[in-house]
């Protein structure tokens, strides 16, 4: 039995669907954005190398009101 044989897709596959689209609504909101808090590069690598809380905490502090 191998190790993806022995994962639960049923619970990681809705988590790895919404990641992606967290991911994808962020970066294409950061591109659209004239300013951001901070660098738009380091935006960019926050939402794509912290997963799943990365777009989150992109939202949260990097948007300019």
């Amino acid at each position: 039995m191998g190790i993806l044989e022995s994962i639960n897709w049923a619970i990681i596959a809705p988590i790895v669907i919404i990641q992606l689209i967290l991911m994808a609504v962020a970066i294409n909101d950061l591109v659209k954005i004239e300013k951001a808090n901070g660098p738009k590069w380091m935006w960019a690598l926050v939402i794509i190398f912290i997963n799943l809380l990365g777009p989150i905490i992109y939202f949260i502090f990097g948007r300019r009101s």
